[in-house]
């Protein structure tokens, strides 16, 4: 089945798939807005217990799938200590940067070159250092924080393939997060320079940074921001972005800045501002 699953991606098509759906999505008409939200509550098993907004108050069932949390639903690990999970979501892989590659799934990986859409001076930075990558399930909450404190040096928009990015098409599809659209971040902070990739998937219909930027979804052409200059530092734990419908976020960090705990991984899930590793640089 899940075979199948693959099989029928590479022949749907994607984008206008996914153009339709975020149209339905961005309604403002409340008998489908309504409908939409209490029909996906009830299949994904949606606990509305920590948002801050009931069903209600909700414009679209974008603004829902959005929502904010209640104050102190996510309380942030020490950032002294630890780096923080952006997202909630599953651990998808977890591991060293090696060769210039990243681990997909089993017997599947891609470059980080490819991924960040960069020169090899860039990936090189990464070369020895560490990577996660975070699948973020329908039910989750899907806006996106800082792992650590960091100040905004570029974005790059990639247009790209929009699969799922479940399980199954991780383990069959070659190169999924390098060709999926995605923005990659790149940021320099108290212990070096680090990147958070926001990857959409199959029926998503938007990445949308906190930060003003010139690039839309659905693209036909990468768009390289260079925020060198904007002096846009986020505190750990600050949100960076969200995610309409499907994703996942990878984030790399440069060698000597982080030790992923011993006992972290593939599956284990994890919530927004949880401890995931140690920070080997102290400041």
């Amino acid at each position: 089945m899940s075979s199948l699953f693959v099989a029928l991606q590479h022949i749907l098509p994607q984008h206008a798939i996914s153009r339709f759906a975020g149209m339905i999505a961005s309604s403002e008409q409340p008998w489908l807005r309504d409908r939409l939200i209490r029909r996906f509550v009830a299949a994904y098993d949606v606990d509305l217990s920590e948002s801050a907004r009931g069903i209600g108050a909700f414009r679209s069932f974008n603004d829902f799938f959005t929502r904010e949390l209640k104050p102190g639903a996510r309380p942030l690990a020490d950032a002294d200590q630890f780096i923080l999970s952006p997202a909630d979501g599953a651990v998808s892989q977890v591991g060293p940067v090696s060769g210039g590659r990243v681990i997909q799934a089993k017997g599947r990986d891609y470059s980080v070159a490819e991924l960040l859409c960069c020169g090899p001076e860039e990936a090189a930075r990464f070369e020895g250092g560490s990577f996660i990558t975070i699948y973020l399930s329908p039910r989750d909450y899907h806006r996106v924080h800082m792992p650590a404190a960091g100040r905004l040096a570029a974005t790059t928009y990639v247009p790209g393939d929009l699969f799922s990015v479940n399980t199954a098409t991780a383990a069959g599809v070659d190169r999924l997060f390098a060709r999926n659209e995605r923005l990659a971040c790149q940021f320099d902070g108290p212990d070096g320079h680090f990147a958070s990739v926001m990857v959409g998937a199959m029926i998503v219909a938007g990445i949308e940074p906190v930060w003003p930027h010139r690039f839309s979804g659905h693209g036909s052409a990468p768009v390289h921001e260079d925020f060198s200059d904007a002096a846009l530092d986020l505190p750990t734990g600050a949100e960076m972005g969200r995610f309409y419908l499907g994703s996942t976020v990878v984030l790399l960090f440069e060698p000597g800045m982080v030790a992923w705990f011993d006992d972290l991984k593939a599956g284990d899930p994890l919530r927004m501002g949880q401890a995931i590793a140690k920070r080997l640089v102290r400041t």
